[in-house]
């Protein structure tokens, strides 16, 4: 859903959804390698929460990517390439994956230079807040988003 037409099922939930947006387009313009964002479409989203966009770069990153996923909400933000990822489910569950991957080897202390950078302190707090957040988007939010056709696999 293109970012103008962004809606929710309630009008706060449509100021969040659409708050949501802006903060995706600003995640990717905070990186030097970012020129821009042509567009922002919402791929899912629960107001304040998670929101998982399909964000088309004015110039593509790399020598490839044109599109990127963003997922935003209460925990870190991320962005991954479309080829790992055909829907927001999809990007979601990579999503959950590279934060369990940091979550796990923060509380075991092996370090995070080989995992997915993630904006917080390398805290055993963060990772375990991190953890129950990871939790819930794989036992509520990708369920209800997977059901209807949304989903992927």
């Amino acid at each position: 859903m293109p970012e103008a037409q962004i809606v929710g099922e309630s009008e706060p939930e449509t100021i969040e959804r659409r708050r949501m947006a802006v903060e995706a387009r600003d995640y990717l313009c905070s990186f030097h390698w970012c020129k821009g964002v042509r567009s922002i479409h919402m791929g899912l989203g629960i107001g304040g929460v998670v929101g998982v966009f399909l964000a088309e770069l004015t110039e593509p990153a790399g020598t490839t990517d044109k599109y990127l996923w963003v997922v935003v909400g209460d925990m870190p933000s991320a962005y991954l390439v479309t080829e790992q990822a055909a829907t927001p489910v999809d990007a979601l569950r990579i999503y959950c994956d590279l934060m369990d991957d940091w979550a796990n080897a923060v509380k075991k202390g092996t370090g995070i230079e080989s995992v997915f950078p993630v904006a917080a302190d390398p805290t055993v707090e963060n990772a375990e807040n991190l953890l129950k957040r990871v939790s819930f988007l794989r036992r509520v939010v990708i369920p209800r988003f997977t059901i209807g056709g949304l989903g992927g696999k």
